[in-house]
C-alpha cells in the first residue's frame, strides 16, 4: 500500500469500533485492485461534524454503522430508494461534495442467502427488530418471502411488523411458527458472548435453514444448536463481504474481488480470537 498526494481515503463511521474488520477487508480489497486508496475506521459520536468533514475533506466515501444508520439520513443530499424505504443508511457515496446515502446490508443478506437456497416462496421468521432486521425484511419481501417478525420488545418488533405488513410473534410463542427460514439479528451471541443464544432448542426444526447475521465468531451458539439439529447453517461472514463488496462497487465501479476480502476477514478473525 502506497500512501501520497494522490491516496483516496475512505472509513466506517460510528460508536464504538473497537471491533470492526471493515478495514481490514476493504484494504485488502484496494490492494488486490491497485487501487491508491486507503480505509480508516472514524469512531465518533459528533455524526453532524463527521459529515461536514467528509465534505471538506473529499473523504470519497464511507461506511456507517450503529448508531447513526438512521440519523444520517437527514444529513445527506439523497438516499438511494431501498436505503429511503428501509429507512437506514450504512453507505455513503461523495461525488464532488454530494453525499449519497444506501443501504447494502439488505443486498448483503440476500446473495449470501441465495448461495444457500431458494427463496420465492418459502417463509421466513426473523428474530429482532433493528436496523438489520428492518434491511433484511424489505429485501425479503420484495422477493417473495412470507415474513413473520419476533423480538424481545413488542412495542419495536410490532412497529416492523407493521411496515412489512406481516405478523408479530412474541418470542416466547414464536416455537409454534412453520418457517423454512430462521434468521438471527440481534447481536446475542456476538464475542465476547459467545455462550449466549436468544433461541430455545425446540424452536429449530430439521431441514429449516438458520442465519445468524453475527460473524465474529463465526459459528454462534445458535448455529452449534441449529447444526445439531439437522438444520442448514450460515453465518455472517458471507453477509458481511457481500455488503462490503457492494460498498466497493458503488465507490469504485470496480468489480470486488471477494476472495482477498474473504481472506482477509477469516484472517483478522483468527488474529482477534
Amino acid at each position: 500500500m502506497r500512501v501520497d498526494q494522490k491516496t483516496e481515503l475512505y472509513g466506517v463511521v460510528g460508536h464504538p469500533l473497537g471491533h470492526s474488520l471493515s478495514p481490514a477487508m476493504h484494504n485488502a480489497a484496494f490492494s488486490a485492485r491497485g487501487r491508491n486508496a486507503v480505509y480508516l475506521a472514524f469512531e465518533t459520536g459528533d455524526l453532524e461534524g463527521c459529515i461536514r468533514g467528509i465534505r471538506a475533506l473529499g473523504i470519497r466515501g464511507v461506511s456507517v454503522t450503529l448508531p447513526h444508520k438512521s440519523a444520517v439520513i437527514p444529513l445527506l443530499d439523497e438516499v438511494h430508494g431501498l436505503a429511503k424505504q428501509i429507512g437506514a443508511v450504512n453507505t455513503v457515496t461523495n461525488d464532488q461534495g454530494r453525499l449519497v446515502g444506501y443501504n447494502t446490508d439488505a443486498v448483503g443478506a440476500l446473495k449470501a442467502l441465495e448461495e444457500g437456497m431458494e427463496l420465492l416462496g418459502k417463509t421466513c421468521l426473523i428474530i429482532g427488530a433493528g436496523g438489520a432486521a428492518r434491511a433484511i425484511g424489505f429485501m425479503l419481501r420484495n422477493h417473495g418471502v412470507h415474513l413473520n417478525i419476533s423480538n424481545r420488545s413488542h412495542g419495536r418488533g410490532e412497529n416492523l411488523a407493521h411496515a412489512l405488513g406481516c405478523r408479530f410473534v412474541p418470542l416466547k410463542k414464536a416455537k409454534g411458527i412453520e418457517a423454512d427460514l430462521f434468521i438471527q439479528t440481534t447481536p446475542v451471541g456476538m464475542y465476547p458472548h459467545e455462550d449466549q443464544c436468544i433461541v430455545s432448542r425446540d424452536m429449530l426444526k430439521k431441514g429449516m435453514v438458520v442465519m445468524d447475521i453475527i460473524y465474529n465468531p463465526l459459528e454462534t451458539k445458535l448455529l452449534k444448536i441449529a447444526r445439531d439439529r439437522g438444520c442448514l447453517t450460515i453465518h455472517g461472514l458471507g453477509m458481511f463481504v457481500h455488503q462490503g463488496a457492494e460498498q466497493f462497487r458503488l465507490w469504485t465501479g470496480l468489480e470486488a474481488p471477494l476472495k482477498a476480502m474473504t481472506q482477509a476477514v477469516e484472517k483478522a478473525l483468527k488474529v482477534n480470537t
